[in-house]
């Protein structure tokens, strides 16, 4: 049910390992005890597609799931979800942390690859960042990181400037040319 006061987070991925499922299940119960909703789009290894039926059932009012893909729906909820939780164990580029970015719902996710380079972590006092990080693959740092965003989601004014840095964050083709170009003139330059 929709209930407008209640952090919404959005998963939208393949169900495989790579994409941490292993440490949001091993901390996923503690989670729906929080205020929270979840909904998850996705499809892929059969034991996370049984674990997000399992969880929707036992907390049919907090988990809602989709198995399989549908595009139109995965923006709607990259756009409509308040946070986007990906804790993957290594993640060469990754675009769902740029779409999400770029719609105002606040990356959660693991400082790995392109991850790491995309999302600035929120600094202590909320005032620079764009997301919320963490480094070590374990389901504890996962909570943990889920519920310091949390309590920050709890001041709006604080919450609102997270969301601006992220959607006024430049991941352009244009942008990163430029920036291989520069690399390229300066490795030229120590010839």
């Amino acid at each position: 049910p929709f209930r407008w006061n209640v952090p919404m987070i959005g998963i939208i991925s393949r169900l495989t390992g790579q994409k941490g499922f292993d440490i949001i299940m091993g901390m996923a119960q503690a989670l729906l005890q929080q205020n929270v909703q979840l909904i998850v789009l996705g499809s892929g290894e059969d034991k996370y597609e049984t674990a997000f039926a399992s969880l929707a059932k036992m907390f049919p009012d907090k988990v809602g799931t989709y198995l399989g893909f549908n595009n139109e729906l995965a923006h709607l909820i990259e756009a409509g979800a308040d946070m986007f939780l990906m804790p993957s164990l290594y993640e060469p580029c990754g675009l769902n942390q740029m779409y999400s970015l770029r719609y105002g719902t606040v990356p959660i996710v693991r400082a790995t690859g392109g991850l790491d380079d995309t999302v600035e972590n929120v600094s202590e006092d909320g005032q620079y960042g764009t997301g919320f990080k963490f480094t070590n693959y374990t389901s504890n740092d996962l909570y943990n990181t889920v519920i310091r965003a949390l309590a920050f989601y709890q001041m709006p004014e604080v919450w609102r400037g997270i969301m601006f840095r992220g959607m006024m964050q430049d991941n352009s083709w244009e942008k990163a040319a430029k920036e291989y170009e520069a690399l390229y003139a300066k490795i030229l330059s120590y010839q």
